[in-house]
């Protein structure tokens, strides 16, 4: 059953999911012909999939640096590119996941675990006055984690960048994306 997306704001980001060959060079490849076109890349993560010829990257383009078709066709003419798939936010599962290290003396450290419980997160080191957590969710809800960690004082902070895959159609086949 194919329902419309739901409403919502246009998305600022262009979501593409490329299956390459893996082998040595590609990533570099593809970053190389995202930097000589001036196409901002605001996250890029890699993996192989479950076949060891291949490896899949999750590349987040921002909106205003590269029109859709374009990167497209770029990515196209890299020898090593299988498949391009652009993947809708509201037709997709996203994840990311943060690792932050906050400002928690004792006196404010149930308020910091507190808000990593809500978000499902976990302490993975704990210092006099600092707590290391990690938390893997959507991309924006780790944006509102982070201003929720803020007025605590976020001493360093990684993220891994977006990985996504189509949603599955509730019939059991892939839903409307295909990656």
């Amino acid at each position: 059953m194919n329902l419309p997306p739901p409403p919502g704001p246009p998305p600022r980001h262009h979501v593409l999911s490329v299956l390459v060959e893996n082998r040595a060079g590609v990533l570099a490849r593809v970053a190389g012909l995202f930097a000589r076109r001036g196409y901002n890349i605001f996250s890029l993560a890699v993996a192989p999939t479950q076949d060891d010829r291949f490896s899949r990257l999750t590349v987040v383009v921002d909106v205003e640096s590269a029109p859709l078709e374009q990167v497209v066709k770029q990515l196209n003419k890299l020898v090593n590119v299988i498949k391009i798939s652009e993947l809708d936010p509201r037709d997709s599962v996203e994840r990311e996941l943060v690792l932050l290290t906050v400002r928690a003396a004792p006196e404010v450290r149930h308020q910091v675990t507190s808000l990593v419980d809500l978000f499902e997160g976990h302490v993975l080191d704990v210092g006099v006055d600092e707590l290391t957590i990690s938390v893997e969710d959507h991309p924006g809800r780790l944006d509102d984690l982070e201003e929720l960690l803020r007025p605590f004082g976020i001493v360093d902070i990684q993220r891994t960048g977006r990985v996504a895959l189509p949603k599955l159609d509730p019939g059991g086949g892939p839903g409307r994306g295909t990656a």
